[in-house]
């Protein structure tokens, strides 16, 4: 059974398909009106042959000699002593459709207003959910820099040499929706946060000031010491050799 559906579906392909194409292009280049329209009735009759075909492929393939049925049949419909496609064309297809001509035509017609007021409506109803989409992520994106600024940034994170006194004033904990009012919050945000940066480096610069006073009054006491107690030492000698009675 898979044997037979390979060689029925490679078979059709070649000679139902690539051969035909190839026939129609040698038509439609030398022009020859009665090739053209031989070939055009058969690719009308397979056109329907390969829509029963996708149906017959689900309910009819375990016939017995269905494969082999599909191949005879395309070959019946190729060959020039049997003129299966436009036998089938001329008795059936042909008058089928011109009764049917109108009707189909409407509802061509139908369907393609249909389906162009439909994508439409679908586009229309896309391109307002993706912006909506792109507007409130926008708006949460901007609302969660903010949220980061305000942790960020703190003027109660601020300290100096350890002090958490606060700095400045809060920021509000509400955030506009106006656009104006979120840029002057932000660059209230950037004044507070490099006032508060100036504020902590003056604040250091102070501390540092002091310790190297501090460490300059202790090297200058040592100096003072030192000095202090070789004076002594000295006056202590002369003491001494003025008791022992041979100073001068």
């Amino acid at each position: 059974m898979m044997v037979s559906a390979i060689i029925s579906r490679v078979v059709i392909l070649v000679f139902g398909t690539l051969y035909p194409a190839y026939a129609s292009y040698k038509a439609v280049k030398t022009k020859n009106v009665r090739e053209y329209v031989k070939w055009m009735m058969y690719w009308i009759v397979f056109a329907l042959f390969t829509c029963a075909e996708t149906f017959a492929d689900i309910f009819l393939s375990w016939v017995p000699f269905y494969y082999e049925a599909k191949i005879v049949f395309v070959l019946w419909l190729l060959s020039p002593a049997t003129k299966g496609s436009s036998i089938l064309y001329r008795k059936f297809v042909h008058p089928q459709l011109t009764k049917r001509e109108q009707k189909i035509d409407a509802y061509i017609q139908q369907a393609s207003d249909k389906g162009y007021s439909a994508i439409l409506t679908v586009g229309s109803k896309g391109l307002s959910y993706a912006s909506n989409v792109v507007v409130q992520t926008a708006l949460k994106g901007h609302g969660a820099v903010l949220d980061h600024l305000k942790k960020s940034y703190s003027m109660s994170d601020l300290s100096v040499e350890g002090s958490s006194t606060a700095v400045g004033p809060n920021v509000p904990p509400v955030i506009p929706d106006n656009e104006d009012e979120l840029d002057n919050l932000d660059n209230r945000l950037i004044e507070e946060r490099e006032e508060a940066n100036r504020r902590l480096r003056e604040g250091r610069k102070e501390n540092e000031m002091l310790q190297q006073k501090g460490n300059a009054g202790a090297g200058q006491d040592d100096v003072i010491t030192t000095r202090d107690t070789q004076l002594r030492s000295r006056t202590s000698k002369y003491s001494h050799k003025e008791a022992s009675g041979w100073f001068w």
